[in-house]
């Protein structure tokens, strides 16, 4: 890449901005190999990705499993089955699949039940194994310990951590979602006659979360008139959400467990019962890019790591096979690469715009639009579905966004009016705000949508 001047518009867009070039990279080409540079600023220098990662992890799955890949989890007996009744354990083995909810039970509740089973003597056993990561339910990376995207990975995922408790202030009910034994909910919400506004219109609550049984505490006063609020938080362990659920849908369906959850490995003389399959990857690899899931991304940088170097899946296992990965693709160009966890969630995670625009390039190259349409659509949805929204931009640009403190970016491609298709990386670190980095990059693809070479 040469050194040369840049266009007027970008020189003018950068001022606007009052941003330093120093805290900002941009790389833009056309689509294909002899495409030409339009823009090129800072494209080597290395910085931090935030979630445009995630199209690094997205796409090496892509390449190492395909499209069409399931995650399974599996069932598995042991002991014997006469007349409706398992005398003995029935085994549970998750590999991973992030995307493992309620709606599941349903289909798995029914599978077991068509084998015979009307009865369970022993243990439902948890396999969880596949994993080795941490204890901790959250990453920590922030003050916002119990929000949903600090939830950490686990093989037996389930609901992605994430524990719902409804509060229905006109009927004085509090309740859990779905039956869940792992954590407690003590209430000492009053219910008041005030409008439904200011500190009369959310639940105030605590998590204990060092107890023996997690504890959330609904304190404060809100009013009756509001309408149901649900808290979403990482409360406790998925596979005792998993756990619950499962027991209390094999109560409904008259089968009933004698006996309690129990974490181990499923033995060589299990006989299997039933695989329950994931949706396809590529419906997966779209949910994480489109809204940015930092569990998504964990969960297949983990199950990379296995998929490559044998199990038990590892984070240094996780970021090198996402490298070799894309290396023996030739997605991967020269230049520094930090993955960490896959998920842009860090603050040691590095890439530079070039290194960002080749792996677009070769992923156009191989998937085209199919590749295209996993990133966040303008105006259309994900990330970028209001941000665009009524704009010039919409339906023209395909994209994954990136945010933390003081950092800005945006990455993916621009199909301009004359219908010449771009790769673009838009990276900023800076003091001055994400909002002005914002507006810079919004200035830069509506113009780019109207570039005519």
């Amino acid at each position: 890449m040469g050194v040369y001047a840049l266009p007027q518009a970008i020189e003018t867009f950068i001022k606007k901005s009052t941003i330093p070039k120093k805290d900002m990279s941009i790389y833009i080409k056309e689509v294909g190999k002899e495409g030409k540079e339009v823009v090129s600023l800072n494209a080597n220098m290395t910085r931090t990705p935030a979630s445009v990662i995630k199209v690094m992890t997205t796409y090496a799955a892509a390449l190492k499993l395909g499209f069409d890949y399931r995650f399974p989890t599996k069932f598995y007996s042991v002991g014997r089955l006469s007349k409706g009744v398992l005398r003995g354990d029935l085994y549970v083995k998750g590999f991973g699949d992030p995307t493992l909810k309620s709606k599941d039970l349903d289909s798995i509740v029914k599978a077991l039940k068509s084998k015979g089973i009307q009865k369970i003597t022993g243990n439902i056993i948890i396999d969880r194994s596949f994993f080795r990561v941490s204890s901790k339910n959250n990453s920590g990376f922030d003050e916002h310990t119990y929000s949903p995207y600090n939830a950490m990975p686990d093989a037996m995922m389930y609901n992605e951590r994430i524990s719902t408790i409804c509060v229905i202030p006109k009927r004085k009910d509090v309740r859990k979602k779905e039956l869940d034994g792992s954590y407690q909910i003590i209430n000492k919400l009053k219910v008041v006659n005030k409008p439904c506004k200011g500190r009369y219109s959310w639940p105030g609550f605590t998590i204990k979360s060092n107890e023996v049984i997690p504890q959330v505490v609904l304190e404060g006063k809100i009013s009756k008139y509001c309408r149901q609020q649900n808290i979403c938080k990482v409360i406790t362990k998925p596979y005792l959400s998993f756990y619950y659920a499962l027991k209390e849908r094999l109560k409904k369906e008259g089968i009933e467990v004698n006996g309690n959850m129990r974490l181990r490995k499923v033995p060589q003389k299990a006989k299997l019962l039933y695989t329950h399959y994931s949706q396809p990857l590529e419906k997966i690899i779209s949910t994480t890019a489109k809204k940015s899931n930092n569990l998504f991304a964990r969960h297949l940088l983990l199950f990379l790591g296995a998929k490559t170097y044998g199990a038990p899946a590892t984070l240094s296992k996780g970021r090198r096979a996402i490298e070799s990965i894309l290396k023996e693709n030739g997605a991967l160009s020269n230049g520094k690469l930090k993955i960490d966890n896959g998920s842009g969630l860090s603050r040691t995670a590095k890439l530079s715009a070039k290194m960002l625009v080749d792996m677009f390039e070769n992923a156009y190259d191989r998937y085209g639009q199919r590749w295209m349409d996993t990133l966040s659509i303008a105006g259309v949805d994900g990330t970028i579905k209001k941000r665009f929204r009524g704009t010039v931009v919409k339906n023209r640009a395909w994209m994954k966004t990136g945010t933390l403190k003081r950092t800005k970016n945006i990455g993916g491609y621009v199909r301009s009016t004359t219908g010449q298709l771009y790769e673009v990386v838009i990276l900023v670190q800076s003091r001055r705000g994400n909002w002005r980095a914002t507006q810079l990059q919004n200035d830069i693809l509506t113009w780019l949508v109207k570039y005519k070479g």
